[in-house]
């Protein structure tokens, strides 16, 4: 099993601006940097699809997402809380009257 080969923002760019030229088709392009033609594509797809926030790689995602992330589940967990108590109170409720 081969390991998974990646490559830096800079270098898609510059594979996506070399594309945009023109002067050459993709296949050569993409033989010339080494790598797949469906390859080159699909980067240029995504770049289209999400603009400057394309190409933002792998790992942790940037803090302010993750905050985002951790305030909604947060919230998500009280809200839970809050229903599972009302359910409580309308159930004693209930069998008071």
């Amino acid at each position: 099993m081969t390991k998974r080969t990646t490559y830096s923002k800079e270098f898609k760019l510059e594979a996506l601006r070399q594309l945009k030229l023109g002067d050459r088709p993709g296949t050569e392009i993409a033989r010339d940097l080494g790598i797949r033609r469906n390859l080159l594509y699909k980067w240029q797809e995504q770049l289209l699809d999400h603009g400057d926030g394309a190409f933002q790689g792998s790992g942790r995602r940037p803090s302010n997402q993750s905050d985002e992330l951790a305030k909604v589940k947060k919230e998500l967990a009280e809200v839970k809380m809050e229903r599972d108590i009302l359910k409580k109170a309308a159930y004693f409720a209930r069998d008071l009257t």
